[in-house]
Parts: structure tokens; C-alpha cells; sequence
């Protein structure tokens, strides 16, 4: 039977190259004395393929070898994985690895089952690489200890820095680290089998992180309620501030002066019961107001300086509901400076 040839089937697939090294064997034969095996994996790409020893889900892969055209079943980490028959002959199976074949805790193994016998060969699935939701506390220091929440958190490596940072403990979705000296103002890396990520935030960044830096006063207009320590639903951490703005209402916060030079932008994350807009103003600068849209969905917003007038220093913070949008109830959250 001719090979598949991928020239042909490519155009319809959208492909990303990685490439790596595979090899293995299987004695057994089929009826017509053909040696039942796998040779290699590759990723289906255009142009030459080279064989791979670990494959990403949500992407396609050629199983090559021989005996394979009366191949029934294929797992990839003992989950039954859909095939298309048509992409198969003797020597070769085109097939997607599904994006929820587990990486974790599992065999590492492609299971080929045809009519004549079953194959078991050496593969790795590998899991997304890190996404990094967040860390607490923000504005840690020297000794303390710092969770890392996020996902696909496999055998993770932490570094700040150029600072590698023995990890505590880990599961697939949380990290606990012990902050090292000389990392402040430096981002954290998540390292796992398949790439790296940063976190959004700089550690030592924050104005709001369940924990409000240097804050001297604080309270909304006209009494509306406010909650400055609300659990329901938050950005990141455990708390967030819930206010219920009247149309045109707004919240004041003063804090210790801090100087704005490291620092490029204001982050903030926001929240609506429905859509609107908060306008934010810093350090009493009510001529460079800037406006945030606000949805039902977290979003975090960064907001240059130059867009607020190019503070020095900052030492308030007042968010006013407005919009023409007759009130509205807002959640804030994340709330700190973007390194230059």
C-alpha cells in the first residue's frame, strides 16, 4: 500500500513544527508474515519529518511502521484516542493527540491495537506549558512564603530573575516557594516540560493584594456600601473590593507617597454586575482622568502613566463610576504598578 503523503493531507491542518528523537520495535507479525512495529513517531509537517519522542496535545502526529493498516484502537497514555481510518495504510496512522489525553502521573506510552497484536511504545505527552494566574503575597519579602497559583504546574522549576528557587511543594495547579534575598521588583518564571511563563506582576508591586500597601484613609462618597475585603469572587488572592457605586458615586483612597520611578503603568483588574465605565484618577490629578472599561467578565487593565499625566509620586487613588449608567456594582482587584 503507497504511503500516506502528507503534501496532500496538510492543507487541510493548521500546523506548528518541534522536532526531537524517537525509535523502537515490536517482534511480533502479522498473517502475511509482515513484522507488526512501530519505527517512529514524527510531527505531521510539511517538508522531511523527523522523529519526536514527546508530542503536545491538540496537534498531529504520523505513527510509522509496519503491519499498522488493521490498527483498531490507539492510546495515547491509556486514553482511547480517536482516529480517522481513511489516514491510515500499512506504514503509517495520522492522528491527533486529544487535548484531554492526561500528561500527569501516567504511563507514557502510545498503545497501537490492530487485528494481529498490540504495540507498546515509548511517548510522552507533555502538558501545556505553565499559565501563572497569579502569586500571594505580592508584596512578599526575604523568608516568606509565597503560593504561586496557576495551571499545568508539572515537576515545575521556579526561578526569579536569574534566582532558581527550590520549590516546597507543587501540585498541577499550585506552587509553594520560599522567597530568597534580592529578588524584589523581579517577575517569577514557571518552568515546566514544555516552555516557561512569567507572572503578571513584579514582586513588591502592589498597592491591593487582600492587603492594601501603606493605605492611610479610605471610604466611598455619599455612603453607598462598600466592602474592602470581599470573598465571593476575586481576581486573584482570596479578597477582593466590592463597591456599589450610585450613578456618578466613587471610592477614595489615600496612601504613603511612593515614588513612581521604576514603574511604567498602574495595573488594575476590574468586574460589573453590568457593562460601564470607571474612571480612574491618581494622585489628585483630576485633569488626566482615565477612563476603564468595565465588563461582566475580569479584565485587568494596564494604565501608562503618560495617560495620567505622568505622575512622580503616588499617594492617592479615586475611582468614580460613570458612564451615564445609572450606578453600578464593581469589583477591583490586583491593583499595583508595571515595571518600566
Amino acid at each position: 500500500m503507497k504511503n500516506i503523503r502528507i503534501k496532500y493531507i496538510l492543507p487541510f491542518f493548521t500546523m506548528v513544527v518541534m522536532v526531537l528523537g524517537l525509535f523502537s520495535s515490536c517482534d511480533n507479525e502479522t498473517d502475511s508474515g509482515t513484522t507488526l512495529a512501530i519505527t517512529n513517531v514524527a510531527k505531521a509537517e510539511e517538508g522531511d519529518l523527523t522523529p519526536v519522542t514527546q508530542g503536545d496535545p491538540s496537534n498531529y502526529y504520523i505513527i510509522r511502521g509496519t503491519g499498522l493498516s488493521t490498527v483498531q484502537k490507539i492510546y495515547f497514555n491509556d486514553f482511547d484516542t480517536y482516529f480517522n481510518p481513511v489516514l491510515v495504510t500499512d506504514t503509517e496512522i495520522f492522528v491527533l493527540i486529544d487535548e484531554k489525553t492526561p500528561y500527569a502521573n501516567a504511563s507514557n506510552k502510545l498503545k497501537v491495537v490492530t487485528k494481529n497484536g498490540t504495540i507498546i511504545y515509548d511517548f510522552i505527552v507533555k502538558p501545556p506549558v505553565p499559565t501563572v494566574l497569579g502569586f500571594q503575597p505580592i508584596n512578599a519579602v526575604e523568608g516568606d512564603e509565597v503560593i504561586i497559583k496557576g495551571r499545568y504546574f508539572l515537576d515545575p522549576i521556579v526561578t526569579i530573575g536569574t534566582v532558581s528557587v527550590p520549590v516546597i511543594s507543587s501540585t498541577l495547579e499550585e506552587i509553594k516557594i520560599k522567597l530568597p534575598a534580592g529578588v524584589d521588583k523581579k517577575y517569577i518564571t514557571v518552568t515546566n516540560i514544555s516552555g516557561a511563563t512569567d507572572s503578571k506582576q513584579a514582586i513588591g508591586t502592589a498597592i491591593y493584594d487582600d492587603v492594601y500597601r501603606g493605605m492611610e484613609w479610605g471610604g466611598p462618597w455619599s455612603n453607598y456600601p462598600v466592602d474592602l475585603a470581599y470573598t465571593t469572587d476575586v481576581y486573584q488572592g482570596k479578597n477582593s473590593i466590592q463597591y456599589q457605586f450610585g450613578g456618578w458615586s466613587g471610592l477614595g483612597m489615600g496612601f504613603t507617597s511612593v515614588s513612581l520611578a521604576p514603574y511604567k503603568a498602574i495595573r488594575i483588574a476590574v468586574k460589573g454586575a453590568k457593562e460601564g465605565t470607571l474612571k480612574v484618577v491618581v494622585s489628585g490629578n483630576w485633569g488626566a482622568a482615565y477612563s476603564v472599561p468595565v465588563t461582566t467578565q475580569w479584565a485587568s487593565v494596564e494604565i501608562e502613566l503618560s495617560k495620567i499625566g505622568n505622575p512622580t509620586v503616588f499617594n492617592e487613588l479615586v475611582m468614580q463610576e460613570s458612564g451615564n449608567t445609572g450606578g453600578n456594582t464593581i469589583l477591583v482587584d490586583d491593583i499595583g504598578f508595571v515595571l518600566k
